[in-house]
Parts: C-alpha cells; structure tokens; sequence
C-alpha cells in the first residue's frame, strides 16, 4: 500500500531533500536575497543584483 502524502515540512521535496524558494526583501535602498534553507545574500543597492545572487543559489543547490 501506497501512501502518496504531502512532506511533513512545508519546504521539503517528496525524496526527503529540503525545497529551495528564495525571495528578495527591500530595506530602504538595500535589497536582500533570502533562501527557506537559512541563506542569503550580501545586501544590495541593485534590486537585479540581489534577484540574480538569488537565482544563482537556487541553480547552485539544484547540483
């Protein structure tokens, strides 16, 4: 028997290896990338600077 449920922890795939979902914060003329898993970024004053530090960790952690 099958049990096909949902992760126990929000972020975590279904093999058990935690979900990578960043974001990016502003604080005034800083922005900040933040990852689920802890990580984040060196603040900002480029609001693409910090989207891309952000896509960079989640291609990183997809290895």
């Amino acid at each position: 028997m099958t049990h096909d449920a949902r992760p126990a922890i929000p972020h975590q795939r279904h093999d058990g290896t935690p979900e990578h979902i960043t974001s990016v914060t502003e604080k005034g003329a800083f922005a900040v990338a933040h990852c689920s898993c802890g990580w984040h970024s060196p603040a900002r004053r480029s609001r693409d600077r910090a989207r891309r530090d952000a896509e960079e960790h989640h291609t990183a952690s997809a290895t």
